[in-house]
């Protein structure tokens, strides 16, 4: 479909994706960068998820939610990074509505479960340090599984009124998306509908997400800091430390590029378009890159079996 003009109002078939403005000439070689890092993302998570499918001495509540938290990686890069390739190798930037719409709510939904299962990694270290003759009792493999289902049913619930705001909107003006893949916000703008509900929306769920989870896990790491500088031992002091801080690394880049991201969009015209949308690639590219490459070098356990595996 091609640009509308200024004043028409339109249901889009598609969409165009620009992705970063002003890099039309080299996006051949931007692309080379990407696919790397999204071949790593296939190898690191898989690699991630057959080791602790197949070392029984890992079926314990931090690697099982560590493998959700490496399922949700390889779907969120997976949602959206061949497109990307697609727009750079080929310029094969037209995406259906539905399309993006399905990208959108796939997006969300990897977003949420994420942030979710770093609360629950949060909680299972807090119950392994400040109550470690509770923790066989308390997380037990059948809680673990209702956490799983509990974190999976939140995420869907928040993500579905995605699909009701987007299908109601009508677009004017263009049709053209300055981004990689199809971000909300983004689209939501294009709109000449009025866009409050949608912005009350996605406040909202920053606020049920980003904020609430974010408060939830600073509150879980201040009582487990508590409880170690408490312990009379250096050494056992150290170990405990050493086991949070592969959690601690994903969570700060995790949460810092999205608050930054939340509320530019939402209050602030400081940052620009570009440099915003370099920051949502860190979702969907780097951050599903490192999260296998931070617990495995700060996993004892599972550097063992890597380096088990090749050497």
């Amino acid at each position: 479909m091609m640009p509308a003009d200024n004043h028409s109002v339109f249901t889009p078939v598609t969409f165009i994706l620009t992705g970063f403005p002003g890099t039309e000439e080299s996006r051949v070689w931007l692309a080379v960068p990407f696919c790397l890092m999204y071949v790593a993302v296939l190898l690191g998570n898989s690699l991630l998820l057959y080791i602790i499918a197949t070392e029984r001495s890992l079926h314990v509540p931090m690697y099982l939610f560590l493998s959700m938290l490496a399922a949700a990686d390889l779907l969120l890069s997976t949602t959206t990074v061949p497109k990307m390739l697609a727009l750079f190798w080929f310029g094969a930037g037209e995406i259906s509505f539905a399309a993006c719409l399905t990208q959108m709510f796939f997006v969300q939904v990897s977003f949420i479960i994420e942030s979710a299962i770093l609360v629950a990694m949060a909680f299972d270290r807090y119950v392994a340090i400040c109550n470690p003759l509770r923790y066989i009792t308390l997380l037990t493999k059948p809680v673990v599984g209702k956490i799983g289902l509990a974190v999976l049913t939140r995420s869907l619930f928040l993500a579905f009124p995605i699909v009701f705001l987007m299908t109601r909107m009508k677009f004017c003006g263009t049709n053209l998306l300055p981004h990689n893949y199809c971000e909300y916000m983004t689209i939501s703008r294009l709109a000449c509908d009025n866009i409050t509900i949608n912005i009350w929306y996605d406040v909202a769920k920053a606020v049920a997400v980003i904020e609430l989870d974010a408060v939830l896990i600073a509150v879980s790491y201040v009582l487990i800091l508590r409880a170690v500088f408490q312990r009379r031992y250096q050494g056992a002091r150290l170990k405990a430390l050493r086991t949070c801080g592969s959690h601690i690394c994903v969570i700060l880049l995790y949460y810092l590029p999205a608050f930054v991201s939340f509320y530019e969009y939402q209050f602030g015209q400081i940052i620009p378009g570009s440099t915003l949308n370099l920051l949502a690639n860190v979702y969907v590219l780097l951050l599903p890159m490192l999260n296998p490459v931070i617990y495995g070098m700060m996993t004892k356990e599972i550097l063992k079996r890597v380096m088990k595996m090749f050497f």
